[in-house]
């Protein structure tokens, strides 16, 4: 017999390094060491004991498949990650996600990362380009891809920023229309 063993899985190992165990609730053996994960119920997996108090529970989150390369997730051998909004991923496919700076959630949308930076970023590129656009006299609809609100906003050919976060990860609902010329003068003439 292997060093480690489990009766559950007919698994043998006599490499103990790897730290097996096994998950009755995952129904597999697991490696890292038992007292390093935790069994999170809603999502049907273990993870790491540093999210056990700040994930996102999405439920069967690796019972699916990785949404770049579509390899099943709960019984891959690859390091898995885990983004803001509970979504999981391998992590070699979001570092490929980020080589092509794709910084959203190909499931739902949302921005995984800390975006702070990129908006101010954009906010002072709007705020030269926007006084020569004669497209800022139109409104359109948004609707904000990290907090779901929508918001009226002036269009802009780079970008619309959501009023409720200061997110740029919005996408426009409808069209343009024209807004009133006598309250958008005063603002183009600044």
């Amino acid at each position: 017999m292997g060093k480690y063993f489990c009766s559950e899985c007919k698994f043998f190992d006599d490499d103990v390094s790897k730290q097996q165990y096994h998950c009755n609730q995952c129904g597999i053996c697991r490696t890292g060491g038992e007292e390093n994960f935790f069994h999170c119920d809603k999502c049907g997996c273990c993870y790491s004991t540093c999210l056990k108090d700040s994930h996102n529970c999405v439920e069967r989150a690796m019972h699916h498949n990785c949404p770049v390369c579509f390899e099943f997730l709960f019984e891959t051998t690859k390091d898995i990650t885990v983004l803001r909004c509970g979504h999981t991923i391998h992590l070699e496919c979001l570092n490929q996600m980020q080589r092509y700076f794709q910084y959203s959630c190909p499931v739902c949308t949302k921005s995984y990362c800390d975006m702070s930076q990129a908006w101010k970023k954009l906010d002072q590129e709007l705020a030269y380009f926007g006084r020569f656009s004669p497209m800022n006299l139109m409104q359109v609809w948004i609707l904000c891809n990290d907090c779901g609100e929508t918001s009226e906003v002036n269009f802009h050919i780079l970008a619309h920023k959501c009023l409720k976060c200061n997110s740029y990860n919005t996408r426009q609902t409808t069209g343009a229309k024209a807004a009133s010329c006598s309250s958008r003068i005063p603002e183009m003439v600044r």
